[in-house]
This record gives structure tokens, C-alpha cells and sequence, in this order.
């Protein structure tokens, strides 16, 4: 078990790894392939990793919530960080969630992510109790003193049922404790304020916004944001990155047009049945579904106790993604 630093610790250990901050552009959350045995798939993972890159993508973020990291084993994200980081070989920046619900568990995440190499770390507030904002900043303050790369704060109320609040965000920023942002809580207002805080506030400089919706990226780029983690893009990475590029070069009416284009595509984490499954069975399911039928990896699978997608469902993520040009 990782021992607990002093939070001070973190204020005079500004950290950056060998990639510069903000981190910009398109950084997808990467799927872990699985075989029908629910082992990682190293094979496919390596295929999905090339897709991706060839893709034109600016980043990778592995062991997040489309990784299905919380279902894995600690041996299992492991094994996904150093695939990663050995088969992209610094092409991109690697970034590793190390997502757990106290700050022990985490530490120990992050030391094991960190030994696999990665560039920087990922985290969620606290979960399974309740936190109040300074045990947040406290979680995150611990996490920093420990950690040799970069940590990143990840808003996800959905999954933790805690809302990052802005002020602690930015005078965590402002301290050096955090690098960067995954907003993926889908507001866009609280997105725009965090933006315009880090870029107002005096003591903070390189801070990275990034947006985990895939339904918002025009938006959020033009808020100010520094780019975007979607999911989809393990789907159709060249889109996301045609989007990014369209956004920079300030042509919004076509960017508008891409947008709206991956917005259809992504009515495929709809086709589970909501009758038997939940909502990261239908989504999960899709994404694999996609890159099985786009031949990029072996199998389908997604980890237990997701439910897997029916034949006729498979069938809807292929409508998908020919209507889309993908299939």
C-alpha cells in the first residue's frame, strides 16, 4: 500500500512529463478489448492503439470509463498501461485513469500506472460516501505529492455522484496540484467557467479543459476549451479529429456540419433494449460491436455483469455505421 504523503507536499512539485501542457486535441478514452474469457485481448488492444493513431488522434487515454477500467483487475489495467505505452513508443502522450473510490486505493493506482510508464494520471473525487469539497481538494492535494506525472481531475457526477466544484478546481490549478480537466459532467455553462477562470486567474498557466462529451465538441472548442475526450472516436477517430481541426482553423459552419454527422453516430449507444440492460451495457456494447464489425478487434465482449447486445441490436450499430460511411 502506498503511504500517505503530507497534501503540502504538492505545492512545490509543479510536474510536467515530456509532453507539453495544455494537452490539446483529440485524446480518446481508449476501449479494453477483451476475449470471451473477459482477459485482455492484447492483440486487438494493439490493432485499436494503430487505428487510433493512424487515426490522426493527439492522445490517448486508457483505463477510463469506456476502457471499462472499474471492472478490471489490477493486473488488468496493468497489462492496458503497458501496452499502451510500449506499442505507441511516444508517438502520443499515454494518459492512465487511476480511478478508485478512497485516496489509498488510488495512490496505489497511480504508482502502478506510473511504473507502466504513463504520461500523466486521471482521477475522480472520492466515491461510495459522501465528500465535502475540502476532502476533495485534500484527496486530490495527497494524490499530487505522490505522483511523478501530471494529475488531471475528472468530473464525472454520473458515476461518482459528486459535482467538481469550479473554485476548487481552479485553486487546485492555481496551486499546481492539478494539470488539467475531464469535464464530462455535459454542462456546458460549468465547462465555460472553468475555462474562463483558469485563463482570468493570475496563477494559473498550461491548464488543460478538456470535454468528455462527444455530443458537444464545436461548442466546447469554441468556448475556449483545449479539446475533447469522446468515446466515439474509438469508433471514427479520423471525424473527431477532422472536427478538432475544422474548429481550430475557425470553419464552424462545416465543423457544425461534422458535429452533427458524429451526433447521428452516436445514436448507436441507444440499440440495447432498456428493458434488460443499462445504459453502459447499450453503449460499451456499441462502441465494441462498431470496432468488431470495422475488424479492429476479435471480439465484442464487455466485461461482467454488462449484458451483451442481441444479434438484431449488432445489426442497428451496422446501420450506423453505414449510414455514417463507416462499414
Amino acid at each position: 500500500m502506498t503511504a500517505h504523503p503530507s497534501p503540502a507536499t504538492a505545492l512545490t512539485r509543479p510536474r510536467f512529463g515530456p509532453f507539453s501542457f495544455p494537452l490539446t486535441g483529440v485524446i480518446p478514452p481508449v476501449c479494453t478489448p477483451l476475449t470471451p474469457e473477459r482477459e485482455v485481448d492484447v492483440p486487438s488492444l494493439r490493432r485499436l492503439l494503430d487505428h487510433l493513431v493512424g487515426g490522426g488522434v493527439h492522445g490517448l487515454f486508457v483505463l477510463g470509463t469506456t476502457s471499462e477500467a472499474v471492472y478490471l483487475t489490477d493486473l488488468q489495467r496493468r497489462l492496458v498501461v503497458e501496452t499502451a505505452v510500449s506499442h505507441v513508443a511516444g508517438q502520443v502522450p499515454v494518459l492512465a485513469g487511476a480511478i478508485d473510490m478512497t485516496t489509498p486505493r488510488v495512490l496505489d493506482h497511480v504508482a502502478s500506472a506510473t511504473a507502466a510508464g504513463a504520461d500523466a494520471v486521471v482521477v475522480t473525487a472520492p466515491f461510495y460516501t459522501s465528500t465535502h469539497p475540502a476532502e476533495i481538494a485534500r484527496h486530490y492535494r495527497l494524490i499530487a505529492a505522490a505522483s511523478p506525472v501530471p494529475v488531471l481531475a475528472y468530473d464525472l457526477p454520473s458515476s461518482v455522484h459528486t459535482k467538481l466544484p469550479t473554485d476548487v478546481v481552479l485553486d487546485l490549478a492555481a496551486e499546481g496540484v492539478i494539470a488539467g480537466l475531464k469535464d464530462s459532467s455535459g454542462d456546458l455553462g460549468g465547462f465555460r467557467q472553468v475555462v474562463t477562470g483558469a485563463r482570468a486567474h493570475p496563477d494559473v498557466t498550461g491548464f488543460t479543459v478538456l470535454t468528455g462529451s462527444e455530443l458537444i465538441v464545436d461548442a466546447a472548442l469554441a468556448a475556449g476549451g483545449d479539446g475533447a475526450v469522446p468515446g466515439l472516436a474509438n469508433v471514427d477517430p479520423h471525424g473527431y479529429v477532422r472536427l478538432d481541426a475544422l474548429c481550430r482553423a475557425g470553419d464552424w459552419e462545416r465543423a457544425r456540419a461534422e458535429q452533427e454527422r458524429l451526433c447521428t453516430l452516436f445514436g448507436m449507444v441507444s440499440v440495447g433494449d432498456p428493458a434488460r440492460m443499462g445504459g453502459s451495457s447499450s453503449a460499451l456494447g456499441a462502441f465494441k460491436a462498431a470496432l468488431h464489425l470495422r475488424g479492429v478487434i476479435a471480439c465484442p465482449a464487455t466485461a461482467e455483469p454488462l449484458v451483451p447486445l442481441s444479434p438484431d441490436e449488432v445489426e442497428r450499430v451496422a446501420e450506423f455505421l453505414a449510414g455514417a460511411g463507416l462499414l
